[in-house]
């Protein structure tokens, strides 16, 4: 679904993601996990379109995207979550659900079941919602975009415990629905590796270790290391 092929990419004249590649098949989910500053949400908005492409592959279902503007990109099918959500504050939930919209397999009936939160906000501005309704919105205006792979920058990022619950839940439902790809950035070791099946570890803009979820769960110590974090 998404190749990678030694990209690199930054902003301006700083190149923060270096020689990465990395394939991600249709009905996987792979978390990127790493310390603060190593390129992790760059590499998201190098994917999008959003960060500065400076050389190497990006390839959607085999077509080549590095050169293409954001928005057809997104026709061609590439959701973003960003990390900051970016909510419009002056629209409805209902407006942000409705202007979204592609013909496709996520409907708004599917996301408000998805998160049933949101159906009782329809009519609440952006600015009126929590931390959490707006990334529950953020994702939900991603999917009815009906993409083929949802890039996800840090859902849990400041939010309570009880709310993280409820949108770790979501992306397993997506998971288990298998008709898209998910690349997840998360902070949180335990939550990457929980909902994801495959973990990349960032180090300097590059790939310093990748290995099955299931198997990474068994030594904090070893993740530990892998991410320059041990003693």
């Amino acid at each position: 679904m998404l190749e990678l092929a030694n990209v690199s990419g930054g902003w301006g004249p700083t190149t923060i993601v270096e020689d990465f590649s990395l394939t991600v098949n249709t009905g996987e989910t792979v978390a990127i996990i790493g310390r603060n500053g190593v390129g992790k949400s760059t590499l998201l908005e190098v994917i999008a379109g959003r960060a500065l492409w400076k050389g190497g592959s990006i390839q959607l279902d085999g077509k080549e995207l590095s050169r293409l503007a954001i928005h057809r990109r997104s026709w061609l099918g590439v959701g973003y979550v960003p990390q900051n959500r970016e909510v419009f504050p002056s629209l409805t939930v209902e407006e942000h659900l409705a202007i979204a919209q592609r013909p496709g397999r996520w409907t708004v009936a599917e996301v408000l079941r998805l998160f049933p939160s949101l159906s009782r906000r329809q009519q609440s501005l952006g600015r009126q919602l929590s931390g959490g309704e707006q990334q529950m919105l953020a994702i939900a205006r991603a999917l009815l975009g009906n993409p083929k792979i949802m890039l996800m920058d840090e859902p849990s990022e400041g939010l309570a415990p009880v709310v993280v619950e409820q949108l770790m839940e979501a992306i397993k439902v997506l998971m288990k629905d298998g008709s898209l790809a998910v690349l997840l950035v998360e902070q949180r070791v335990d939550i990457a590796l929980d909902v994801s099946s495959r973990c990349v570890i960032m180090e300097r803009g590059r790939i310093a270790h990748q290995d099955s979820s299931e198997s990474l769960r068994q030594s904090d110590a070893r993740i530990a290391e892998l991410m320059g974090l041990s003693d």
